[in-house]
């Protein structure tokens, strides 16, 4: 029997659209926010203050460890059962008097807001900061409708008046110091004159009186929010100002933009997070305003309520089992705060509205990693894992940008099957071109210290590299790439062939001296070619040492016992490893330590072999080799701090964040 297919379509997710998509490939990006030397320093003192204020706090709670255990496994639950939850949510809006609209990318939510703003016969909104209408574009596309949008939350208006873009999720103008707001403020707020100072209580003052006639006249408030309670419909939103209380309830009509990972089960699961996320985003204990609503009160607060639900992109990170824990993000910062890269490169490095470690998986996976800038994000890291540690519901960031890395290279290769539409082309002229980052990080080394592009002199070796790479990148344009290896396949290729064989190690080994012959008389190498170019384009290489430590070990191996005798201790054969005579090439030996009579007359070092002889093992097994001879050296002279080579818990591994053994 004949089986016929019905061609029933399968839903795919559809990829983001919006300030999702960087501009610019982040190595360029942060090549010139590099040069930005007072943008640097201010986000050095602000992250720096935040974190130690955090640091601070979270001391204080003894079950901190459990409540981040208790964040990530709600959110885990939520994203098993998005799809009945929003259902849920949904139900519960709609009966206490609020209207939900479902948005499947920006386009949908931007005509959505927009439409109800013009029900209202109205062209001046007011706002309370949200990521979620940052990332759609929605002031832009209000502005093209005639509408204009205010911000009333204060860093985000300093940067809607100077006309620039956020660089940091709680602190959008963190990269802006006192006397740069000022002058903003000098130039474009209405009434301000030239009495105003830098001094913060002046610029509040002078922000505040700005707004006031803008929560008093406005019919229309948008906002996001932090949290939506399924089980009961409702919605909260936590800030520090009081503006978001104003914009809450003064007007006649609240219209709620909220992406549809926000969800919690139940109203109880707010007890977890209001102690999360101010403790982790601002370093304080309780968040200074707390704005709960359910639907719509008569007499009370507005008397119209929508909420448009937001997918743009998020279903699509969802069907990644790998990397869907980046929609756990409650937006508290604290992986910016702590990551040395944002920290250099600043927030616009990112090009999204997501910047910072969590912008580096998240937007990647809203775009999807086949969007050519976008696929630079998951290298923008040094993978320390400080996100990790500090992160409030244990979104393990590091393990995503290395599955982000792969995913990258398996697209290059066209070994990966896309599962979701692509993200539309930007028509931005910025964003077109033939700017491949890739070929960022081989063009470095054609670029001058400091960002300053200098000319190769003619014959010399930079001139060189840069031919070759200009040839190379011709080849590639003429050759389908799945055809032609990249620079990096070369790289990995030779890196395996060598390493898999002790043999070839060790003969690589020694030619490494070699690399002194390029290190010229400063015993520095300033250039190498191909994509490794972009290492010496910032920084210098030591020359290589005359041997490697291997050849020199074997050298000097002999040596040891005769230092050993010198500091008290002997080495004498005759102790085998457990179970199994001595490794080849490698002598038995037990440590005999030279030390003062036990109560009983024997030594410690006897003690010490009865004991392991006693449990089966052998005095030389705890550390093997040196640290067996710290161990017994510690036991000698009485001092524990002796023994700096065996790990005190006694694993020889290193321990990963948790404490356990890796």
């Amino acid at each position: 029997m004949s089986v016929t297919s019905l061609g029933m379509p399968a839903v795919r997710p559809v990829h983001g659209q919006g300030n999702l998509h960087a501009q610019v490939a982040f190595p360029k990006a942060a090549k010139k926010e590099l040069q930005n030397k007072q943008m640097r320093a201010n986000i050095r003192h602000a992250t720096h203050t935040i974190r130690a204020k955090r640091a601070g706090v979270v001391g204080e709670v003894p079950d901190w460890s459990e409540l981040r255990d208790a964040g990530s496994a709600i959110k885990e639950t939520v994203m098993a059962e998005l799809p009945e939850l929003l259902e849920l949510f949904e139900a519960n809006v709609t009966a206490r008097g609020g209207v939900v609209h479902w948005a499947r990318d920006a386009d949908e939510a931007n005509a959505i807001v927009t439409r109800l703003v013009q029900e209202q016969d109205t062209t001046d909104v007011i706002k309370v900061k949200s990521m979620a209408t940052q990332e759609i574009g929605l002031d832009e596309h209000l502005s093209e409708h005639g509408i204009t949008a205010t911000e009333t939350d204060l860093a985000e208006l300093i940067v809607q008046l100077g006309r620039d873009k956020p660089s940091h999720i709680l602190v959008p103008a963190i990269h802006k110091n006192r006397e740069e707001i000022r002058e903003i403020f000098s130039r474009e707020m209405p009434g301000v004159t030239e009495e105003l100072t830098s001094e913060p209580r002046v610029l509040a003052e002078a922000a505040r009186q700005h707004l006031r006639e803008k929560f008093l006249t406005s019919k229309v408030a948008i906002s996001g929010a932090n949290f939506g309670i399924a089980d009961t419909g409702t919605l909260s939103v936590v800030e520090s100002e009081g503006n978001g209380r104003m914009c809450l309830t003064l007007p006649e009509t609240l219209i709620t933009v909220m992406g549809i990972e926000k969800l919690l089960p139940t109203y109880q699961d707010l007890e977890v997070f209001f102690q999360l996320l101010p403790r982790s985003s601002t370093g304080e204990r309780m968040n200074p305003y707390t704005s709960l609503w359910t639907g719509v009160t008569p007499g009370d607060g507005p008397k119209n309520f929508h909420v448009v639900l937001l997918d743009n992109g998020r279903s699509a990170v969802l069907a990644d089992p790998q990397g869907r824990s980046a929609l756990h993000c409650i937006r508290c910062s604290a992986c910016l705060n702590v990551c040395p890269v944002y920290e250099h490169a600043g927030g616009h490095s990112y090009g999204s509205t997501y910047p910072g470690p969590i912008g580096a998986i998240l937007s990647p996976q809203l775009t999807g990693i086949t969007s050519e800038k976008n696929a630079s994000l998951p290298y923008a890291s040094s993978l320390c894992g400080a996100c990790y540690q500090v992160c409030p519901v244990k979104i393990n960031i590091p393990e995503i940008l290395v599955h982000l890395r792969d995913e990258d290279i398996r697209t290059q290769h066209g070994q990966r099957a896309d599962h979701a539409h692509p993200a539309p082309a930007s028509k931005d002229p910025a964003v077109g071109g033939d700017d491949n980052w890739r070929e960022e990080k081989s063009l470095t080394a054609d670029e001058g210290r400091g960002g300053q592009d200098t000319a190769p002199q003619k014959g010399s070796l930079q001139e060189l590299g840069s031919r070759a790479r200009r040839a190379g990148r011709r080849i590639r344009g003429a050759v389908p790439s799945r055809g032609v290896p990249t620079q990096m396949d070369a790289m990995m290729k030779g890196a395996s062939f060598v390493m898999s064989s002790g043999q070839r190690m060790s003969l690589a080994e020694r030619g490494l001296p070699m690399g002194r012959v390029i290190a010229g008389r400063d015993r520095a190498i300033g250039w190498l070619p191909g994509m490794v170019g972009g290492w010496t384009a910032e920084r210098d290489i030591p020359e290589p040492p005359k041997e490697s430590f291997r050849n020199w070990w074997k050298k000097h191996e002999g040596e040891t016992g005769e230092r050993l005798e010198r500091d008290g201790v002997t080495a004498a054969s005759g102790t085998a490893r457990t179970g199994a005579g001595p490794a080849e090439g490698h002598p038995a030996s037990s440590v005999e330590v030279a030390t003062p009579q036990g109560p009983h007359g024997e030594s410690k070092a006897a003690r010490t072999e009865e004991t392991a002889a006693g449990t089966g093992q052998d005095a030389a097994t705890p550390g093997a080799g040196a640290d067996a001879v710290a161990g017994a050296y510690s036991a000698a002279t009485g001092d524990p701090h002796e023994d700096n080579i065996a790990p005190r818990n006694g694993h020889a591994g290193r321990g990963n964040q948790d404490g356990e053994p890796a």
